[in-house]
């Protein structure tokens, strides 16, 4: 089992560790739904050192990413960062990504921890020009400092102006004073923030000016769990429950990121899905009755025939009904269909709704 840099601190915090994609991580400290009002409403800090991290670079690094990668990088500015996902040669998913580009000829790609390896063999096994690869996930903390207090709370700690950091745009500079931070608008909750990328050795001094700064604000340390609830109130995809190797991103509802004005792996074939349309889509729904949906429960008709399956489901914290999402047949998958999730042998009702479930 893996630490993060800050495993000492949490378990000092009395937070629940758990093992999750070969790291000790925090998985909550004063509980879930507290957790999840605090970056709802002030602001709360993630440590998600365990993602992992690659620098390409050279003159070969942005034709290696475009090969591998479904988004279109060629679009992007330096200090500009995009979503996107590596397909597979079969119709799945490698893995989804962000895509950071840091100056003329290098990018920072941000992948999830569980994938690191797999993702690694992945993009080297396609790098035949002879990009620059490294490995930098054991190298870098990341904190994910997320709500609508967070810009505030912060901007004592740097000279950069929070404020102007656009979605999917990021800085470079100082940080807590730490040189060489990267402070970018890409968190996975929807309630605003930002993720800083640091080295190791100076995550101590992060976090602790981090709080320090924030204290005013009430910061509070969250866990893993709290950061699941968030981002599935927006409907945002978590690899291993929403994508995975046997999802396509036509199923999976990313054709808004798959680009084909160019060639990447598998292209002709997500093309063709795209054209002529797939038998399974990826929806939101929400139970119309009491009762919560987890991942890979069966989802039936009215008759009891299965027609999908849960891919990831709560009890949304800040909605107060049970949510979800799932894979079900097209012809269930439009806005206002009625389902039915069975739940210990009950059919529940629900209805297909569109995302986010959350909406400010």
């Amino acid at each position: 089992m893996k630490n993060t840099a800050l495993t000492p601190i949490h378990i000092q915090l009395g937070a629940k560790m758990v093992p999750f994609a070969g790291y000790n991580m925090p998985v909550q400290y004063e509980g879930v739904n507290a957790e999840h009002e605090t970056v709802r409403n002030g602001v709360g800090v993630f440590d998600v050192s365990h993602m992992g991290e690659f620098l390409l670079s050279g003159p070969h690094a942005l034709d290696l990413i475009q090969r591998v990668t479904t988004n279109d990088a060629a679009t992007l500015d330096i200090g500009r960062a995009q979503y996107s996902c590596m397909p597979n040669a079969t119709g799945g998913i490698v893995d989804d990504l962000i895509v950071y580009r840091l100056d003329e000829m290098s990018y920072l790609l941000v992948v999830n921890a569980s994938n690191i390896e797999k993702d690694w063999n992945w993009i080297a096994q396609h790098n035949t020009e002879g990009a620059v690869m490294e490995n930098l996930s054991d190298a870098y903390s990341l904190l994910a400092i997320q709500g609508p207090k967070a810009v505030e709370a912060m901007q004592s700690l740097t000279a950069i102006d929070l404020a102007n950091i656009k979605y999917y745009h990021f800085e470079v500079g100082t940080f807590a004073g730490i040189e060489e931070v990267i402070i970018s608008a890409t968190g996975y909750t929807g309630s605003g923030g930002f993720e800083v990328y640091c080295k190791n050795e100076n995550a101590e001094q992060l976090w602790h000016k981090v709080f320090e700064a924030g204290a005013a604000y009430g910061i509070k340390p969250i866990g893993l769990a709290a950061r699941d609830t968030l981002r599935l109130e927006m409907g945002f995809c978590l690899y291993g429950n929403d994508i995975n190797d046997t999802t396509s991103p036509i199923e999976a509802g990313l054709g808004w990121i798959t680009k084909f004005t160019k060639n990447f792996t598998n292209h002709e074939a997500l093309k063709a899905q795209k054209e002529q349309g797939v038998s399974r889509k990826l929806v939101g729904f929400e139970l119309t009755e009491r009762g919560i949906p987890r991942h890979d429960y069966e989802i039936v008709d009215a008759d009891g025939n299965t027609i999908g399956i849960v891919t990831s489901g709560t009890m949304a914290p800040s909605l107060g009904k049970g949510i979800g999402l799932g894979y079900v047949a097209t012809e269930f998958a439009a806005v206002g269909s009625v389902i039915y999730i069975k739940i210990r042998n009950n059919q529940v009702a629900a209805q297909v709704v569109k995302l986010p479930f959350y909406k400010k």
